[in-house]
């Protein structure tokens, strides 16, 4: 299908000035865009043909290569691989990108305007590291923490004197100021932030010298914090109003205090449970064994039965950690390791020999050589 010539869909002649393209797309952009010709439908393709026309006659370099090659500059598709746009696809948006594009933005027309009113101040983080045995047991520890807090000497005002501090004049205290512009879709308001008193509504002529006109200072903060028993890795404690100071007199922010937990050297924790690991020697494992392992309160005694396997598990019952919500505690779980001696004495070698005789097993790798092994693999004398 034969392609329609660019100028020709804006309505200008080949000599138009950047201005008059961008004039006849706002023009158009009215008269065809489909969220503003609902009941027309042949409006978005029409849009769609002044939206590419607008692409290429609005780029410089577009512009040569269409009017010295015509639509062949961009290939068989025309000049789609320039950036030609198709229906709700990306750089062909809605009606609020047409005003955005040409008027800045909706402006006043459904944006929020800025609050000057009191404003919580930001909160923080502090990741605290503690021992297992900590953990276990609770208690308190202090911290120190750098904040915002509002400063002592103007009490946040900004400046000490009573005539320090006088609305400003270009926004009338608001912190904003208003722009009316006309369009070709009508007028439209919007507003910024007043660069006089940069959104502050008021005019400082005395600053405070202890925050400089800021209204808060920085300072260190010694805090006790509280760790609860049974306090897990990764658990929260939020300290209320330990955060950074509030703004134009609102409230401080809160303190979120992240505990971490150091490995320990014994103990694996999993929840509640703690667990460990039993080395035993062969005879203990058939014979059986009574054991005092750990515990974070001393040691407990661990009955391992006769013929007790290696991998086998036990668990101490209450000998974990405190259950962080409710009563009561976690298990103790250990997990049993056979040892086999890497050196036998004589004696000791004899007595497991006898042992694997009354078993009747096979023990023992008689140590060959290389020519001894190939002669009874051969049947060899």
């Amino acid at each position: 299908m034969e392609r329609r010539d660019y100028y020709e869909i804006l309505g200008l002649n080949r000599n138009a000035s950047e201005a008059e393209v961008k004039k006849a797309y706002r023009r158009l952009a009215k008269q065809y865009h489909p969220d503003l010709n609902k009941d027309d439908p042949d409006a978005e393709n029409k849009f769609k043909e002044m939206k590419e026309a607008y692409d290429v006659l609005s780029d410089p370099r577009k512009r040569e290569h269409y009017d010295r090659f015509g639509h062949q500059a961009g290939g068989p598709g025309g000049f789609e691989g320039f950036g030609g746009t198709g229906f709700g696809q990306a750089g062909f948006g809605g009606i609020d990108e047409i005003f955005e594009q040409f008027f800045g933005g909706m402006g006043g027309m459904g944006a929020r305007r800025r609050q000057r009113g009191p404003e919580q101040g930001d909160h923080l983080r502090y990741d605290l590291e503690i021992t297992l045995e900590e953990a276990f047991h609770g208690g308190e520890k202090v911290i120190t923490i750098p904040r915002t807090e509002t400063c002592p000497d103007c009490e946040g005002k900004k400046t000490k004197s009573a005539g320090g501090s006088e609305t400003c004049p270009s926004c009338g205290g608001s912190g904003q100021q208003q722009y009316t512009r006309s369009t070709p879709f009508g007028r439209f308001v919007s507003m910024q932030v007043c660069g006089n008193c940069r959104g502050e509504g008021v005019i400082i002529s005395d600053p405070c010298p202890t925050c400089s006109a800021q209204g808060r200072i920085v300072q260190e903060r010694k805090i006790e914090i509280k760790i609860p028993p049974g306090v897990e890795d990764g658990s929260r404690l939020r300290v209320s109003g330990g955060g950074e100071a509030g703004v134009r007199g609102g409230p401080s922010g809160d303190l979120y205090v992240v505990f971490r937990i150091r490995p320990h050297k014994v103990f694996q924790r999993k929840g509640s449970d703690l667990w460990i690991e039993e080395t035993i020697s062969i005879s203990q494992a058939a014979l059986g064994v009574e054991k005092e392992v750990p515990t974070l309160e001393g040691t407990a005694t661990l009955r391992i039965p006769e013929g007790t396997q290696h991998g086998t598990t036990f668990r101490l019952k209450g000998q974990g950690m405190p259950h962080l919500r409710g009563s009561g505690r976690g298990d103790l779980r250990a997990t049993v390791k056979v040892s086999v001696p890497k050196r036998l004495t004589p004696r000791q070698k004899e007595l497991l020999e006898e042992f694997a005789y009354l078993n009747g097993e096979e023990v023992g790798v008689e140590n060959k050589g290389f020519f001894d092994r190939m002669k009874d693999a051969f049947g060899g004398g």
